[in-house]
């Protein structure tokens, strides 16, 4: 070997050790940004729950479960009635939402697949994904809210409905995207007709993904606030009158956090902290089902 060959292959080790040593450094210097970026956001996070916990917690009685929101600068009370409107709106706008949702997702990875339509709604979809829930709101009260002429518990219905719809319709295509072809392809060479073979095989191979994003559409909705402002608004009774204005947890908690009463603004924790933990479990029970799923 020749001393000029010694030399460029001397150089190039030295160049490779050179790129080595810069590529480590960037991968140090990325590792450290994104551990403090993680350390950042568990820092909020941490104080929030810790803040929530602690306040919440000194506000939580048998009676909280038990009595209605109490009159203003009066002690005693709970959220009783609040926690019932707030169980039958999310209860209707899941029985409404889920199986448009459904259905819609069946369309768009079974019948629509390509199709120009499928393409449009996908679009629409994506928009109402994103869309501030203010704006549905606003859209709910023009379109149900002043027709009627008073708010109710069926617009805050629709309202948290067209937020739920379109988490469940992209969870739902993408759980029946991911069934492998060739297990529609065998049913198909077996006779079996499409719907048969959708309700029968595509639907129950991906039935815990469709569960988890219902869950999680649950959760969505079940803090919103800014839609219920416009259509369901609230009251001091117990009432199950869908076709009224309905009490429920999200603007009561609003209502009493603004007041200037203490017996409400620890009300107000106490339900922070009673919808922190329910948004908590059904995300752990989402995780859950479609862990299970997928094992």
């Amino acid at each position: 070997m020749t001393a000029i060959e010694v030399q460029a292959r001397a150089e190039l080790e030295a160049s490779r050790r050179k790129m080595q040593a810069w590529r480590s450094t960037k991968n140090k210097i990325a590792l450290t940004l994104s551990l403090m970026t993680m350390a950042f956001g568990l820092f909020w996070l941490v104080w929030i729950l810790f803040t929530t916990v602690t306040r919440g917690v000194d506000g939580l009685s048998w009676e909280l479960f038990t009595e209605s929101t109490p009159p203003p600068n009066t002690a005693g009370g709970g959220l009783a009635n609040a926690l019932l409107g707030s169980g039958l709106l999310i209860f209707w706008s899941t029985i409404i939402g889920t199986p448009l949702g459904i259905m819609a997702g069946i369309y768009l990875a079974e019948y629509g697949r390509k199709h120009w339509l499928a393409e449009v709604i996908r679009f629409i979809n994506d928009i109402l994904l994103s869309a501030p829930s203010i704006v549905v709101g606003l859209f709910v009260y023009t379109i149900v809210v002043s027709q009627m002429q008073h708010f109710s518990g069926w617009a805050g219905v629709v309202a948290l409905a067209l937020l739920q719809i379109p988490i469940v319709i992209r969870t739902s295509e993408n759980m029946l995207r991911l069934v492998p072809d060739s297990m529609r392809e065998a049913a198909y060479a077996l006779g079996t007709p499409k719907w048969k073979m959708i309700s029968a095989i595509t639907l129950k191979a991906s039935v815990s993904g469709i569960i988890t994003g219902v869950l999680l559409a649950v959760a969505r909705i079940a803090g919103e606030t800014a839609p219920l402002l416009f259509t369901a608004l609230s009251n001091q009774f117990w009432s199950t009158d869908m076709m009224q204005p309905i009490a429920n947890l999200p603007v009561t908690i609003f209502k009493f956090a603004m007041s200037p009463f203490a017996e409400w603004q620890s009300l107000a924790w106490a339900g922070v902290l009673i919808i922190t933990v329910c948004v908590l479990l059904l995300n752990i029970v989402a995780r859950v089902v479609f862990a299970k799923g997928k094992h």
